[in-house]
């Protein structure tokens, strides 16, 4: 696709919904359990908390959606978060947010993927033995189709997102419905007990706080996603601000409503959900061979008539699909935001780049690596990568309203209108209440799971701001270095002295010693290296038999080196006339196979490396395409690229 065609890839609401908030729309399918999960290692005696922590969970959700649908209108140009605490905070605190959100999105995607393979195993346990394998898979499946571009993953991802929203509302309406005539749905695990965990059935005073906390802190995984609208403005059709809110408030309704639907289920039908399946008491069969469902799926079984049903297997298939494209979100908030670090020097430049089809082809590949990576060493488990999930997220929402309420006391401070002054007012109310709420989440999350494993995301984090300092210092001192200063002119050599490497006389070293000759240095000469003096004295008697005029040096290496005589020449050259420059000119083959790089041209690589290193010498490449090499320069009917390249393409 040309640049100009980038316009053509912007996203209509109903598209960007899926693409953005395919995240915090399919947590639903895993933060319930997630709280249960912390609950029942008390047995069943705690679960009466899960009401009230489903109901901070929805509150929380309501205030930060209202938080950054202020973001959003007040920073249209995308980066959310980091722009935000970059313009109010300073350029450390925006690092910090940048790396959190870096981290989490890497996360989203693992735990996202593992959550979805999961649900697939509710459904077809016998997948359990490849669940790595799967998870991996499906990465792979997710970059290749947003290497594809924006658009054409929204479309893909379109339909099964909202297939989701509807099968969790109809199952959720379908349970509360049958609960009203008194047939309530019982979850195939209400008949089984809960044995508690040592020294966990009588907790009291900071004990249950502290249980409270935790369960609380695993049931805002529900919120990770959230910024990725703030993120992704660009990407949506003009007005973009109006349209990114309208997304952002839809998404933040839909989000509440299942989450509350799914844990009004939950309780009422009675779910048992452990971290280990020897826990539940009255199980048949060995427990630890006991794969258990998922909320979801025990839901989707007690509501439509057991885990035979139609309806049953149609649940967990749009749930483990939406899960896995749910990834997408990150994949596209986190090359965005890594476009966006490149644009102002804090990653490497080509993380700005587009691709041939005009997405950010970089970001996409290194997101997918680093899931990967994690899948891989955590074995796809989303209980153990759960633990490094929401802390990042959390600091970026905490900064971000932070930096808001910053953003609104300036304003305050220049604008005279009343009508503006009394919507910044309202909107630094919703803002401050967003940096309290989050703060207070925030400690929350870092005390209950730093132990647990979240201190993994903090080092990653840390590694990653500085990582993003060094490559800008390395940036700023190039620019420092390079920079003209008033007045300079470009610095002419006062000679050139020239010198052609020789390794047999032959029509590539005939070619470079024309191309020498053709633009006159002050000084010409011929350079080999007297590595076997058989071939040397082979070459001194071609070398006077075919009438070369230009001189020819032979270069002593008694221990049959080609570089290190070579580099010491070059260096007497320069040490003998400074303020000159050394042209050194080294004829390459050309080939047209990868294999054949191996069998040539590798002297010719490290002594150019090692050359590129001494002050004021040029090093020249003469290339002699050989015969494969012009067998490869032929269009391909598809290359990659080629458009891009200003190649030729056949049958276009």
């Amino acid at each position: 696709m040309r640049s100009e065609e980038l316009g053509e890839t912007l996203l209509p609401k109903r598209l960007a919904l899926p693409i953005f908030a395919s995240d915090p729309l399919s947590s639903v399918a895993y933060a319930t359990g997630e709280i249960l999960l912390v609950l029942t290692v008390g047995g069943t005696a705690f679960l009466y908390l899960t009401p009230w922590i489903g109901l901070g969970v929805v509150a929380l959700m309501a205030v930060v959606v209202l938080s950054y649908r202020q973001v959003v209108h007040a920073y249209p140009s995308g980066g959310g978060s980091y722009e935000v605490v970059s313009r109010n905070l300073g350029a450390n605190p925006g690092l910090v947010v940048a790396a959190s959100l870096l981290v989490d999105y890497v996360m989203t995607v693992a735990v996202s993927v593992a959550s979805g393979v999961d649900n697939m195993i509710s459904a077809f346990g016998s997948l359990a033995d490849h669940r790595v394998a799967l998870a991996l898979g499906f990465v792979a499946l997710l970059t290749a189709v947003n290497l594809r571009g924006v658009r054409e993953s929204g479309r893909a991802f379109a339909a099964p997102t909202y297939l989701f929203i509807g099968a969790i509302l109809l199952m959720v309406v379908t349970g509360l419905v049958r609960l009203a005539f008194g047939d309530g749905p019982q979850a195939p695990t209400a008949h089984l007990g809960v044995a508690a965990e040592d020294g966990k059935d009588a907790l009291q005073g900071l004990g249950l706080l502290m249980l409270g906390l935790r369960a609380f802190a695993s049931g805002c995984t529900a919120l990770t996603g959230v910024e990725a609208i703030s993120n992704g403005v660009p990407a949506f059709r003009a007005p973009k601000s109006r349209n990114a809110a309208a997304t952002m408030a839809v998404m933040g309704v839909v989000a509440v409503v299942m989450f509350a639907g799914v844990t009004l289920l939950a309780l009422t039908s009675h779910v048992h959900y452990v971290e280990d399946a020897c826990q539940l008491t009255g199980l048949a069969g060995d427990c630890h061979a006991h794969t258990q469902q998922t909320v979801i799926a025990q839901l989707a079984a007690s509501v439509f008539g057991g885990s035979d049903s139609v309806l049953f297997y149609f649940v967990q298939a749009v749930t483990a699909l939406v899960l896995i494209l749910a990834a997408n979100t990150a994949f596209n908030g986190f090359p965005l935001l890594a476009s966006i670090l490149a644009q102002h020097r804090y990653l490497p430049r080509q993380m700005h780049t587009r691709g041939d089809r005009l997405a950010f082809s970089n970001g996409i590949l290194a997101l997918a690596v680093a899931a990967g990576a994690l899948l891989w060493f955590y074995e796809a488990d989303v209980t153990s990568l759960i633990h490094l999930y929401i802390l990042g997220v959390f600091t970026s929402f905490t900064l971000s309203q932070i930096g808001m309420v910053r953003h609104w006391n300036r304003t305050l401070a220049t604008e005279g209108d009343p009508a503006v002054r009394g919507a910044a007012q309202r909107s630094r109310i919703i803002n401050g209440l967003g940096a309290v709420t989050t703060a207070l989440v925030l400690v929350i999350v870092l005390i209950t799971k730093f132990t647990q494993g979240a201190w993994l995301a903090v080092v990653a984090a840390v590694l990653l701001w500085l990582m993003m300092r060094g490559v800008r210092r390395h940036y700023d001192a190039v620019a420092a270095e390079l920079a003209v200063a008033d007045g300079e002119e470009a610095s002419r050599p006062r000679q050139v002295h020239a010198v052609v490497l020789v390794s047999k006389l032959h029509r590539p070293t005939l070619r470079a010693l024309g191309y020498a000759q053709a633009f006159r240095p002050d000084t010409l000469e011929a350079v080999t290296v007297d590595v076997e003096p058989e071939s040397t004295a082979e070459l001194r008697a071609q070398w006077e038999d075919g009438g070369v005029e230009v001189p020819l040096r032979v270069l002593d290496s008694p221990f049959r080196e080609i570089t290190k005589p070579v580099v010491a020449h070059v260096r007497e050259l320069t040490a003998a006339h400074p303020g000159d420059a050394v042209a050194v000119i080294v004829p390459e083959y050309v080939v047209g196979h990868w294999w054949e790089h191996l069998l040539h041209n590798q002297s010719a690589l490290w002594l150019k490396s090692r050359l590129l290193f001494t002050p004021g010498v040029m090093v020249i490449s003469v290339p002699w395409q050989l015969t494969s090499a012009g067998r490869a320069d032929r269009p391909a009917r598809r290359a990659p690229g080629a458009v891009r390249r200003g190649e030729p393409t056949r049958g276009r």
